[in-house]
């Protein structure tokens, strides 16, 4: 009889567990129960600009209290390990980045795993890189132009970043290794370190985000060659592609993302979704992110975390190539 029965408990089994997940989306979040977001970088960089703004926007959205909690460290990975070991809620979420997909090439110990022990939800901006360089020592204003003078004199050019590791490293040895030249890396310890030493003169050109350079570019300190993406960047719309300068490979983003703590029921993760996709939308946000340069990401989950797989692959390949190691 039980056999006979089986599909039909089946059915059944399947019919409760749908419901349950139904209810359990509709008592998400409880009132006044506080959302958190780990954001493992310290206060006022890159992801708290993301991070903050869309966090207060979702408190607003689902009527609950949100908190940002920054927890730096080792390049995003402190936090990152804490998030991971938090419980599947739906209270607890991970603010990350670009850098969470470079980390296992730079940390080959990780007492985490970013596709294990999270689950992908939005990616929630997008910022271009671009090629500026000190016009004063680069009198150069195209990027073939450039390309050509350090084909002729190789090593003899420069160009910072934020410290070895980092995705403006990375992406300088991704157009290094695209364009097979030889351009001397000098790692700094941080972007205004960078930055202050290229618009001084002491450096010859960084690949920094189009947000980070805005300032200086608008100011005429530096010249911008040209941006890592597949359009033109808004704001930017006299600087070229990449790909109309001449090199039609070179694309690179440093983006920045939510993730769920893995084990969070789907009806919440769901829910979450829908309510990043609302806030993106928003007239704040919106405005936000165009202050910052970014575009918002637009693929769904499962887009997202092929993604994440491919960027993990992508810079274990770059930084190969470039024997790329911590300081």
């Amino acid at each position: 009889m039980l056999r006979k029965n089986f599909p039909a408990l089946l059915l059944a089994a399947a019919a409760i567990a749908l419901t349950a997940g139904s209810a359990l989306a509709q008592v998400w979040p409880a009132p006044g129960k506080p959302i958190t977001f780990i954001n493992p970088f310290p206060p006022g960089g890159a992801v708290d600009a993301f991070g903050r703004p869309l966090a207060k926007q979702l408190g607003q959205q689902l009527g609950v209290p949100t908190v940002v909690d920054n927890r730096g460290g080792a390049g995003g990975t402190v936090g990152a390990a804490i998030a991971a070991k938090a419980a599947p809620d739906g209270y607890t979420w991970f603010l990350g980045a670009v850098h969470h997909t470079i980390a296992p090439s730079m940390y080959p110990r990780l007492s985490y795993d970013l596709e294990r022990d999270f689950e992908p939800v939005a990616i929630l901006g997008n910022v271009a890189h671009v090629l500026v360089v000190n016009p004063k020592r680069v009198p150069e204003n195209t990027l073939k132009e450039l390309v050509e003078r350090i084909r002729k004199n190789p090593g003899r050019l420069n160009y910072a970043s934020t410290g070895s590791g980092t995705s403006q490293h990375l992406v300088g040895e991704l157009f290094k290794g695209q364009n097979n030249l030889f351009i001397t890396h000098i790692p700094y310890r941080g972007t205004g370190p960078a930055l202050q030493d290229l618009v001084s003169g002491q450096v010859d050109m960084m690949f920094d985000t189009t947000a980070g350079a805005a300032p200086f570019i608008k100011s005429g300190q530096l010249k911008a060659l040209a941006v890592a993406s597949t359009k033109r960047v808004p704001g930017f719309e006299n600087v070229p592609t990449a790909a109309e300068a001449g090199a039609p490979d070179f694309v690179a983003s440093s983006w920045y993302a939510l993730w769920a703590i893995k084990g969070t029921p789907k009806p919440i993760i769901d829910k979450m979704t829908q309510e990043v996709q609302k806030a993106l939308a928003s007239p704040d946000i919106t405005a936000r992110w165009r202050d910052l340069a970014a575009a918002p990401g637009t693929l769904n989950r499962e887009e997202f975390a092929k993604f994440i797989h491919s960027e993990i692959t992508r810079w274990r390949e770059v930084a190969k190539r470039a024997n790329a190691k911590l300081d």
